[in-house]
C-alpha cells in the first residue's frame, strides 16, 4: 500500500491557483501527477530556499527562461510569500500559470499580497475520502490513525502520526515563527483536541490549558491558518429557544487529534462518538469544497439542552438539510430529539440519521435513517439531498 496512488477528487484548474493543506495531505504528489511537464520550484530544498533568500530577482530570472502560457509548480510558497508580486507580475505579463502550494495560509495572508488580488484560485487539499480509497478504505483504521496521505501510506502510522505532531511543532510553528511561546503552544495543543467535534468556549478553554483568553484565541488562529482544524457556526433558527452561539471545533483528521492527545491505543467507546462525528464533518467540508453539496453549513442546538443537538445543518438554495451522527448500531427515540426539536424549522427538506447499523430506515415521522456505507455512497454519487 505505501507506494500506491490515489485518484483524488481535486480536479485541476485551467488558470493559475493557490493548492493549501496541512503537511502530508498530498499536495505535491497530486500537482506532480497533475502536471508532469510543469517547470517547478521546492522551497524545501534549503539550497534554493536561501538563495532566493538572498537573492529574490534569481526566481524572475528563472521564469523568464519558460514559454508563455507554462505551468509553474511553487512548492511551500509561504516561505518567501513575496515571491507572489514576481508572480502577480508574470502572471499579467507572461501569462505564466502557477500552481502555488502551501501547508500555511498565515504568511501569505498578512503579507499583503491579498492572494494576488483575485488572480489565482484558491482549493485545499483534504485527506483521503472513502470514494479516494477505495476497496482500501477501512472506516475503523480512519477513525484510530486517520486518512492523511502520508499517515496512510506508511507501513508504521502510529510511528508516523507521532513523527509527524513533533515535525507540525518543528517546521510548521518553530521554524516560521508562528508563536513566540512555543512550550505554551505544545501544552496548548492536546487540550485543544479533547475538544474535537465540541462546543468551542475559548474562556474555558484558556483555563484548562493555563492561558490567557487573548493568547488562546490567537492558537486556535494558528490551527485554522495552519490547516489543521476549523470550526462551524451555529445556526439561529429562532425555534422559541435560546439557541447556543459558540461555534464547535473541528480537526481535520481522526489522526492527528489522537496524537496530539498522545492517545493511539486501540479507539475506546468514549471517544468513538466524537471521532465518528468529526469523520463526517471532513466529508461534508470536502465534498462540500469540491463538488458545491452546499452553499453554507452550521450545527444547531438550544443553549438550555445540552442533551438536544443537530450535527450539521446544510444550507443550499435557501432549503436545509439536517443530519445527526449516532456512533450505535442501535436507535432509541433519544437519538432522535436533535431532529425532532427542528421539525418546524422553515426550508427543511430533509432529516437523516448516520448511524453504526447496516439497516436503511425511514421513522413515522419522516426521519430517515442511513448507514455510514449508504451515506458515503450518496456522497459520491453527489445524492445527499435526494
Amino acid at each position: 500500500m505505501a507506494s500506491k496512488i490515489y485518484p483524488r477528487l481535486l480536479k485541476a484548474p485551467r488558470s493559475s491557483f493557490f493548492l493549501l493543506g496541512a503537511r502530508g495531505a498530498g499536495k505535491s504528489t497530486w500537482a506532480k501527477a497533475a502536471f508532469p511537464s510543469a517547470h517547478r520550484l521546492d522551497l524545501l530544498d534549503e539550497i534554493l530556499y536561501q538563495t532566493l533568500l538572498r537573492d529574490p530577482g534569481q526566481f524572475a530570472s528563472e521564469l523568464r527562461t519558460l514559454a508563455p502560457g507554462s505551468w509553474v509548480i511553487v512548492d511551500e510558497v509561504q516561505r518567501i510569500p513575496s515571491l507572489l508580486n514576481e508572480v502577480h507580475r508574470f502572471i499579467e505579463d507572461h501569462k505564466l500559470r502557477f500552481i502555488m502550494l502551501g501547508s500555511s495560509a498565515r504568511k501569505l495572508k498578512t503579507s499583503g499580497t491579498n492572494l494576488l488580488a483575485g488572480r489565482a484560485l484558491t482549493k485545499i487539499m483534504f485527506p483521503f475520502t472513502p470514494e479516494e480509497l477505495g476497496d482500501d478504505f477501512d472506516l475503523e483504521e480512519v477513525l484510530r490513525f486517520g486518512s492523511l496521505p502520508i499517515v496512510w501510506q506508511s507501513e508504521a502510522k502510529k510511528e508516523t502520526l507521532e513523527a509527524y505532531v513533533r515535525l507540525y511543532l518543528k517546521e510548521e510553528i518553530k521554524a516560521e515563527a508562528l508563536v513566540r511561546n512555543l512550550p505554551a503552544f505544545a501544552r496548548f495543543l492536546p487540550v485543544a483536541a479533547l475538544f474535537h467535534g465540541q462546543v468551542l468556549n475559548v474562556a474555558s478553554l484558556a483555563r484548562d490549558a493555563g492561558a490567557a483568553r487573548t493568547t488562546v484565541s490567537g492558537y486556535f488562529e494558528i490551527l485554522e491558518d495552519t490547516l489543521l482544524a476549523f470550526r462551524l457556526n451555529a445556526y439561529e433558527a429562532r425555534l422559541r429557544v435560546k439557541e447556543r452561539k459558540h461555534p464547535k471545533l473541528y480537526w481535520i483528521d481522526s489522526g492527528i487529534v489522537r496524537a496530539m492527545k498522545r492517545q493511539l491505543h486501540p479507539l475506546s467507546i468514549e471517544e468513538r462518538g466524537s471521532l465518528l462525528e468529526g469523520w463526517v464533518a471532513h466529508l461534508l467540508r470536502t465534498y462540500g469544497a469540491l463538488r458545491e453539496i452546499f452553499d453554507e453549513w452550521y450545527y444547531w442546538a438550544p443553549a438550555d439542552s445540552p442533551r438536544i443537538e443537530v450535527d450539521f445543518l446544510l444550507k443550499k438554495n435557501g432549503e436545509l438539510l439536517a443530519i445527526e451522527v449516532k456512533s450505535s448500531k442501535t436507535l432509541d427515540s433519544s437519538d432522535f430529539a436533535g431532529l425532532k426539536a427542528i421539525e418546524s424549522l422553515k426550508g427543511l427538506k430533509k432529516r437523516i440519521l448516520l448511524y453504526g447499523g447496516e439497516r436503511q430506515l425511514k421513522t413515522s415521522e419522516g426521519v430517515e435513517v442511513w448507514p455510514m456505507a449508504l451515506f458515503q455512497q450518496r456522497l459520491a454519487e453527489n445524492k445527499l439531498w435526494r
